[in-house]
């Protein structure tokens, strides 16, 4: 192997004035930065996209900014979220549907915190942990943000295997999984088209997702929901009735780790350093506001596609032993029902049984794949920013595949035909929630500190929701580890974890 293969030490970096002033925003940041700065996460994209003149306008800027979030917000509508808000809705028809609108309002504050962060101090999350912490922090925080990228693919691989499956009946899943760890090809390709490309593909298959979905509940009189009833449970839900069922509880846990995704919070900060803005006070202000925006729109629209799903799985699903298909074949439904591996009925009112297979695997398929994307890029931005290791992206890609694809073959091979998907990847998503704390403690101390931020410190009400988001979280991880434990030993041994 080269010595470019392997893993290395990046070199100490000699820091020029004109180089000082264009890594920090602040004077506070800048006077912490010798000694403190070793090599820069993502540089081929750094700085790579340009914006218009300051005078031009705003609708022009947002387009400018608009992106980083995009990126993220494909991680909110992955295999993992496909998987949690099929079950909450087939099995509780509307009761969960407050928690992906909590879950989608704490990540949307997170996010706009980590691209403030990242813009303020033109350093990304796992760089500031370095930077700022003490320094045996650096592997546990590394190891778990590895992990938590680890248990994303591993929804990734088995959301994806399932498409393949799907598209085509005589491979069998566990081909398909082994067949997942080949992506690294279509995964460099994409890389190679450049930030914007890459942004405006995502953009597509996040539109052609919500349109599917807007047409089914607004336009099919058969699908259809109830919408007072939503509304009720949005709004008004049964709390006592909630904390009370440990399987509401369970699942609750996976739909927050399948929002709010610790990897995410790395690369937001990271991502939204691609854009090439002077730093003055001024453009940085610009820079906060309009990635705010670019968080909002983009969080919303994920917001909605996941409220789509789980609508569309109860008005499928909820209260039926059985759905009879247009060709007269009948799909039965129990407790051990894989939803993800059904979920292609919710778009059968719309184009048919046949087309709605083919479009939702395709569709899951690139929700996969675009999600495999951002999560390789996480994968380098905690590497190089915690441990200022570089690696060659195939290698990284192919290290993180073989995590995830390893746990899969163990359970594919041991369970064969009784191995519930659906379970599986709403496990990997409650293990996200776990790691949540270890990402958003540090996050909200760094904002929250006068001496980083200096004058762009969010103000008090940012502060103080996001500061309860992470103290409901960890309260929620905490209430929910028992339950968790039991889920995964369960999983592992074949048991029923009750």
């Amino acid at each position: 192997m080269s010595n470019s293969a392997v893993l290395e030490e990046a070199p100490p970096e000699t820091i020029s004035t004109e180089r000082l002033s264009e890594m920090s925003f602040t004077a506070a940041t800048a006077a912490e930065v010798p000694g403190a700065i070793g090599s820069l996460s993502l540089e081929g994209l750094r700085r790579s996209v340009r914006l218009p003149d300051m005078n031009a306008k705003p609708w022009l800027k947002y387009l400018a900014f608009a992106g980083p979030a995009l990126l993220i917000s494909i991680g909110y509508i992955d295999p993992g979220n496909w998987a949690t808000d099929l079950q909450a809705g087939a099995q509780f028809k509307y009761q969960l549907i407050w928690v992906i609108g909590l879950a989608s309002l704490m990540a949307m504050i997170l996010q706009i915190i980590s691209s403030r962060l990242g813009v303020v101090t033109g350093k990304d999350l796992a760089q500031t942990c370095r930077d700022h912490l003490p320094r045996w922090t650096r592997w546990p925080n590394w190891l778990s943000a590895e992990l938590a990228i680890a248990a994303t693919d591993l929804a990734e691989v088995l959301g994806c295997a399932v498409a393949i499956h799907m598209l085509f009946p005589h491979i069998s899943l566990l081909a398909a999984v082994i067949i997942t760890s080949f992506d690294v090809m279509l995964l460099l390709l994409l890389q190679g088209l450049g930030m914007r490309l890459i942004e405006a593909i995502i953009l597509l298959l996040i539109v052609t997702i919500g349109v599917c979905f807007f047409m089914e509940i607004f336009v099919l009189p058969q699908t259809k929901p109830n919408f007072p009833e939503i509304g009720r449970w949005m709004f008004a839900p049964d709390m006592p009735g909630f904390f009370k069922n440990s399987d509401l509880v369970f699942l609750a846990m996976g739909i927050i780790g399948a929002t709010v995704m610790p990897h995410n919070l790395y690369l937001h900060s990271a991502l939204v350093q691609s854009r090439k803005f002077s730093k003055d006070q001024t453009a940085v202000r610009q820079a906060v506001k309009y990635n705010a925006i670019d968080s909002s729109v983009a969080l919303g629209a994920a917001f909605f596609i996941n409220a789509a799903i789980l609508v569309l799985a109860a008005v499928v699903f909820f209260g039926k032993d059985h759905v009879t298909l247009g060709s007269g074949s009948v799909v039965t439904f129990d407790d051990n029902t894989d939803w993800i591996q059904a979920s292609y009925l919710t778009l059968a009112p719309i184009v048919g049984t046949i087309a709605a297979s083919i479009i939702f695997a395709i569709g899951l398929l690139a929700s996969g794949q675009s999600s495999t994307l951002t999560g390789t890029l996480a994968g380098q931005v905690v590497m190089e920013g915690f441990m200022h290791w570089r690696i060659r992206p195939w290698i990284r890609r192919m290290i993180t595949r073989l995590c995830a694809i390893i746990p899969a073959i163990f359970l594919i091979v041991s369970q064969g035909r009784n191995l519930n998907v659906n379970n599986l990847i709403n496990l990997s998503q409650v293990i996200l929630a776990l790691q949540l704390p270890l990402a958003m403690f540090p996050l909200m101390y760094f904002v929250s500190s006068k001496k980083l931020m200096g004058t762009h410190r969010p103000g008090l009400p940012l502060l103080v929701a996001g500061w309860t988001f992470v103290l409901i979280i960890t309260a929620l991880d905490i209430y929910g580890l028992p339950g968790t434990w039991q889920q995964g030993i369960a999983m592992f041994t074949g048991g029923s974890g009750s």
